[in-house]
């Protein structure tokens, strides 16, 4: 679902209450662990900016959670522990907000952050 908001605390305060909470949660791990990136908002959701380019982002979807890792080598790097996730071209789906996997988001931002890449 695409969002009108001008900024990440706009987009938060128009989600359910229960998907706010995990997307505030969301963003406090990007924010810890994408030091360098900007914040922005981009094609109506979250994003994180290296340099201009859009590494990460996350959204409330109809469905699901989406959690986009818009860099094809990390995704490869951790192909391993991505193989048991919903996941399409570039974005893990997470159906239910308590089946998010924290741990595994954190390896990839941090797999994320430390040297940049290209973008699918």
């Amino acid at each position: 679902m695409r969002s009108e908001a001008s900024d990440v605390d706009g987009y938060l305060t128009e989600l359910p209450q229960e998907r706010g909470a995990v997307l505030a949660q969301m963003r406090q791990l990007c924010r810890e662990e994408l030091a360098g990136f900007d914040e922005v908002m981009a094609y109506g959701m979250p994003a994180y900016e290296r340099n201009g380019a859009c590494e990460i982002a996350f959204a409330s979807q109809k469905q699901y959670v989406s959690f986009y890792l818009m860099r094809s080598d990390v995704r490869e790097a951790f192909e391993e522990r991505l193989a048991g996730q919903d996941m399409g071209k570039g974005c893990l789906r997470f159906r239910r907000p308590e089946s998010i996997d924290f741990d595994l988001l954190r390896d990839l931002l941090r797999a994320t952050a430390a040297r940049p890449g290209k973008i699918c």
